[in-house]
């Protein structure tokens, strides 16, 4: 690792469809975002996407407005989040040769400048909120208690993946809030379930960084599991679908939900037997795949709730 990165270690995108056609000041603030890597956005959207599935009325979709104000939410309180995490890693990122170049660690983007759009980030989202019930304004306003200290989790705890799970897993709590106006059972179980994908998941990103990481003192799942982490994935895999499996019988979904749970069960498996620890090419290959993964669970929901 060099203090000044090579340009090609980045992780930023180039020449994509932000550098075609995004009007150039606008093109850090969305880098601070990450609106050209959506990955992030799909990994916190489809948990609440799940609890607007599963629990809508038996022979129903789910609300198709509320799909889309999560999606809209969902990109901005991961753009938010960003946001955060840059503001506190700056110094940080200045050193490693895959962040050097990102907005506030190059000076693209000044603390006072990511500051103000944090404030705008979080008004907009406020305000999408306000479109819902009463308790479930109440528990998407507790997410800010999680957001907030995230950035500060890898420098104490070796499991910053767990304070990411009950993170980005929120919108499972808030999914059903929005849909039942109360959290039963079977919304936490939902919501465990969420918190053991995460863990295996964002240990598996976290593979990427394993030697930066340990020459910047940060710490992670990835390394303290090391060699041991496929059997630790596969057993944060097979608690989540164990949960989802719960959470179906409490629901009592029907049977297009359990053959959609089978599915998602081997896409696991098959992220759990392929992945080359050692490449982060495959790393982060496998880690996008939680897209598929979550979307699978999500079409499940719909056809187990909708086919009653």
């Amino acid at each position: 690792m060099q203090d000044a990165p090579h340009h090609y270690a980045s992780d930023i995108p180039r020449d994509n469809w932000l550098d075609r056609y995004a009007p150039g000041p606008t093109r850090p603030y969305a880098r601070l975002m990450r609106l050209d890597r959506p990955i992030g956005t799909w990994l916190l959207l489809l948990p609440g996407w799940w609890a607007l599935a599963i629990p809508a009325t038996p022979g129903n979709w789910p609300n198709l407005y509320w799909v889309a104000l999560f999606g809209i939410g969902a990109i901005l309180m991961r753009g938010a989040g960003c946001v955060i995490n840059d503001l506190f890693d700056r110094d940080f990122d200045a050193r490693v040769a895959r962040t050097a170049d990102r907005p506030l660690a190059s000076g693209a983007v000044s603390v006072r400048a990511a500051l103000a759009f944090l404030a705008v980030l979080l008004a907009v989202s406020f305000t999408i909120l306000l479109q819902f019930n009463l308790f479930a304004i109440a528990i998407g306003a507790l997410s800010l208690a999680l957001v907030v200290p995230y950035p500060l989790m890898k420098r104490i705890t070796w499991w910053p993946q767990a304070w990411l799970g009950l993170t980005f897993n929120w919108g499972a709590l808030l999914g059903w809030a929005v849909v039942r106006g109360d959290l039963d059972p079977a919304a936490f179980v939902l919501y465990a379930a969420g918190f053991f994908w995460t863990l295996g998941y964002d240990t598996i990103y976290a593979h990427q960084d394993k030697e930066d990481d340990a020459l910047v003192g940060i710490k992670s799942t990835a390394r303290l599991l090391g060699a041991n982490s496929r059997p630790w994935i596969a057993g944060f895999y097979i608690v989540t679908i164990a949960l989802l499996a719960v959470t179906g019988w409490m629901e009592a979904l029907t049977w297009p939900f359990w053959v959609g749970l089978a599915f998602g069960a081997a896409h696991l498996a098959w992220q759990t037997r392929t992945i080359d620890f050692d490449d982060a090419k495959d790393c982060l290959a496998k880690f996008r795949a939680n897209r598929d993964f979550g979307l699978i669970i999500f079409a499940a929901a719909i056809a187990g709730r909708w086919l009653a």
